[in-house]
């Protein structure tokens, strides 16, 4: 079997839904701050937190459902740290995102030091991992029936997530209020919408889900917590809302991008091609997206320039 083969298959296949699922939960809440008109870097400190508590807290309780549940209020107190600086304290969000981020590893290392006395890594006692969804029948459907079978419920969140959020942003007074905040927050303002709550819930909203996908990373298929586990996948999830322009279906294209490059990045080093290569893979390809989404923003804004009538002096 060549190179190719044993990359394009459905094994592949369920390994990318795998990859995707936490990216694209941290993605979709991301969107929705964005759409508020914060960009969220905090998004990896928030999925750090989530893995390290999903299973810290659930093997102490011995269910997969504890650590989710843990997992949850954990990024959503991460969130709250992340709301009270930005919105007020008045600090700038950029500067917050990369505290909240510092705050995490540091935290979680120091908590592996007091907890369990390696600063590095959760020791074999402490694993709980996530079950799996047998689809029955249904998993002899060609393709699509094997790489949907036996993943985790949290990869159903995931790709339900995208049309949850659409509702939600679209279809809700919310929706209505937070896009008008991200539009023209003191137009909102002056139409009645109260500008900070409508954006601390957009924080919140993103804390529940990093504190989910955090979940996913670390109970999906090892069952155990390594120091910076989520190794950029955070600043990944920002790079493929950037790409979508905080829209849930085209930020989940582009999740889906950067979770098949890292399952085809494993795929080569299994084949046998240098592997260093094959890890940068995910990241070359963020690179190239942030880029595309650069030039992107930089058109809109342009339209917008443009469409913008010149006033006129008497």
């Amino acid at each position: 079997m060549s190179a190719l083969e044993q990359i394009l298959t459905a094994g592949t296949l369920f390994v990318i839904l795998m990859k995707v699922a936490p990216l694209l939960l941290a993605a979709i809440g991301g969107a929705f701050t964005q759409q508020g008109n914060i960009l969220n870097i905090g998004l990896e400190g928030m999925m750090l937190i989530g893995a390290f508590t999903a299973i810290s807290v659930g093997s102490a309780f011995d269910s997969a459902l504890v650590g989710v549940v843990a997992a949850v209020l954990a990024g959503l107190a991460l969130s709250l740290v992340y709301a009270a600086g930005t919105l007020w304290l008045k600090a700038d969000f950029i500067v917050v995102g990369i505290g909240v981020n510092l705050l995490a590893a540091g935290l979680s290392v120091f908590l592996l030091q007091v907890l369990y006395g390696n600063p590095g890594v959760t020791p074999p006692s402490a694993s709980i991992t996530l079950p799996r969804i047998s689809l029955g029948p249904l998993a002899d459907v060609p393709v699509l029936g094997t790489a949907l079978n036996n993943q985790t419920a949290l990869v159903w969140l995931a790709l339900l997530s995208v049309p949850l959020a659409s509702l939600v942003l679209y279809r809700t007074r919310f929706g209505v209020h937070l896009r008008a905040v991200g539009e023209d927050a003191d137009a909102a303002a002056a139409a009645g919408i109260r500008v900070t709550r409508v954006k601390a819930q957009s924080i919140l909203i993103s804390g529940v889900l990093c504190g989910a996908a955090g979940a996913q990373l670390a109970m999906a298929t090892l069952g155990s917590f390594t120091a910076d586990m989520t190794s950029g996948r955070g600043f990944i999830a920002v790079a493929a809302l950037t790409f979508g322009l905080a829209r849930p279906v085209r930020t989940m294209v582009a999740a889906f991008i950067f979770g098949a490059a890292d399952a085809v990045a494993d795929q080569l080093g299994i084949a046998g091609f240098n592997s260093n290569l094959a890890l940068m893979t995910p990241y070359v390809i963020t690179i190239l997206a942030l880029v595309v989404a650069g030039i992107q923003f930089r058109r809109i804004r342009g339209a917008k320039a443009s469409a913008t009538p010149t006033p006129q002096v008497a």
